[in-house]
């Protein structure tokens, strides 16, 4: 056997023994957990993936142990922190874009509308159909006039 077998068989039983329920895993595909339990017959471990999700997989697909570091955990939020995080009662934040600065595009660019009304607040849908209607209107007398200005109908 080579060297290099012997030694990736050595850091599989080493990790085999680190397997326990606890223990912070990585499988193979990229999935981080903690195992719940493992069954040695049936070649299977439980992974509690976030809290209340758990995942079962083969054991074989559990490539590493993660150890942490003790810098990071120190410098982890805690349960407190994170309370107190959740709780901020700053500034709220819209459910959409419409507080935002030139969000209406070439239409508020420019402070008024195509009829050339100031634009004072947002619509509601009847004065939105309304001013639809009279822009469709200014088209349709617009197209009627032809180019130019002239009415589309002509005796020469």
């Amino acid at each position: 056997m080579f060297r290099r077998q012997r030694k990736a068989q050595k850091q599989v039983k080493e990790m085999r023994t680190q397997l326990e329920p606890g223990s912070e895993v990585m499988t193979q595909f990229g999935l981080f957990g903690t195992i719940v339990s493992i069954d040695q017959e049936n070649n299977r471990a439980v992974l509690e993936l976030s809290p209340g999700n758990h995942a079962t997989v083969h054991t074989q697909a559990l490539s590493k142990v993660v150890q942490q570091d003790p810098v990071l955990q120190d410098d982890a939020v805690t349960d407190a922190e994170r309370r107190d995080l959740d709780s901020y009662d700053g500034s709220a934040v819209p459910d959409d874009a419409s507080s935002l600065d030139g969000v209406d595009g070439d239409r508020s660019a420019g402070g008024a509308t195509a009829a050339g009304e100031a634009r004072t607040g947002h619509e509601t849908p009847e004065q939105t159909l309304e001013r639809l209607d009279r822009e469709q209107s200014n088209r349709d007398e617009r197209d009627t006039r032809g180019p130019g200005g002239t009415t589309g109908t002509s005796d020469h």
